[in-house]
């Protein structure tokens, strides 16, 4: 007998809003200088803000009433579609370049970023292909091999963008599946040791991100260049105190730290709403991966629980990503904060990804 549907985990959407709303009130307050000095109208980021949040939640409603096994079958027609965009996306004239990266497909003021398909579409296609051999994952070459290859292809084409933050996002959401799935941990081990030297030698061999690097140990050695994102940040979290300096009184999106409603809205956010505002955040966060990997845990089959950890995964990782590189703990990477930074295409599919795990919440027995 099927099992019904019930009502979704409201504590984990009451989370997701939350932190939308965080999302637009600072991606105005953060933006509202940069979009009068560049585009002579404040509210331009919160026009278009409010239109991907409506149309992100649009998204979130429909696949939260779409039942999760679908996406099983879809997974491997949605991993080929975004290997064909991730490689449109490098050829000139396709890919549109942004500060000398190239990262983006459209026209006009359209614009898709096909790494962010590639986060949902690589959780889909491991977490089908995982639940569907898990027998074997605890074999190298049947079991780990294969899910490595797909990795790595995916792993390089967005490396080539470059894209180093996304790449290490979905490398170690994969290496999570991984774990969960049952694989060895000798086997993962000794992975993880050759990424991390493929990560060093990704870093050695491309001078700005190595310049990154040194930036992160010692901001202070080149402050004007490598270092002024970083010290910056720094000045507006400090600057925040306990209670903050008060909502829209911001001093550094006076153009002085740069992507101030994107990577590093978290800074402005620790400016203005203070300690007390950023770890409302983080708490909200922490709620969100909580009641998420709850969900993975209760979920009916092998396939809703590996789906749900990958989701969760993903997200909270780029959380954790952005709060680190904005706190100074790891050195710059351009991931931006999920729910709250500006964006299109990333704000989209993260919230198909809530609501993919939203429905498989809904055939949890025990909430």
């Amino acid at each position: 007998m099927a099992v019904r549907p019930k009502s979704p985990d409201f504590v984990l959407f009451f989370a997701v809003i939350a932190l939308l709303i965080f999302g637009v009130v600072m991606v105005y307050s953060s933006s509202a200088v940069s979009a009068y000095v560049n585009f002579n109208d404040s509210y331009y980021f919160l026009k278009r803000q409010i239109i991907w949040v409506t149309l992100g939640v649009i998204a979130m409603l429909l696949t939260l009433n779409m039942d999760y096994h679908v996406w099983r079958k879809l997974a491997t027609p949605i991993l080929i579609f975004t290997l064909i965009l991730l490689i449109l996306v490098l050829i000139p004239g396709l890919g549109k370049v942004v500060n000398g990266a190239r990262r983006w497909l459209g026209f006009g003021s359209l614009y898709l970023q096909p790494s962010e398909i590639a986060k949902l579409s690589m959780v889909l296609f491991s977490s089908a292909s995982l639940a569907r051999n898990q027998e074997k994952i605890t074999t190298f070459l049947k079991g780990l091999v294969p899910q490595l290859l797909i990795l790595l292809v995916v792993f390089g084409l967005i490396l080539k963008e470059p894209d180093l933050g996304t790449a290490l996002a979905i490398g170690g959401t994969i290496f999570v599946l991984l774990f969960t799935a049952g694989a060895k941990l000798s086997h993962l081990g000794s992975l993880g040791s050759v990424g991390v030297v493929g990560i060093i030698a990704a870093i050695i061999l491309e001078p700005y991100r190595l310049k990154r690097l040194l930036a992160f140990s010692d901001p202070w050695s080149d402050p004007l260049n490598t270092g002024y994102h970083i010290i910056q940040s720094l000045y507006a979290l400090g600057s925040g105190g306990l209670f903050g300096v008060g909502l829209g009184r911001s001093r550094e999106k006076f153009l002085y730290l740069p992507e101030p409603h994107t990577d590093f809205i978290f800074a402005i956010l620790g400016e203005e709403l203070g300690f007390i505002g950023t770890i409302t955040v983080i708490l909200l966060f922490f709620l969100f991966a909580w009641r998420g990997f709850k969900i993975a845990i209760s979920a009916p089959d092998i396939y809703g629980s590996m789906l749900a950890t990958g989701l969760t995964t993903m997200i909270v990782m780029q959380a954790l990503m952005n709060i680190s590189v904005v706190t100074a703990s790891m050195p710059v990477t351009g991931i931006p904060l999920p729910f709250i930074s500006f964006g299109g295409s990333a704000l989209i599919f993260t919230l198909i990804g809530v609501g993919i795990l939203l429905n498989i919440s809904r055939y949890v027995q025990n909430k």
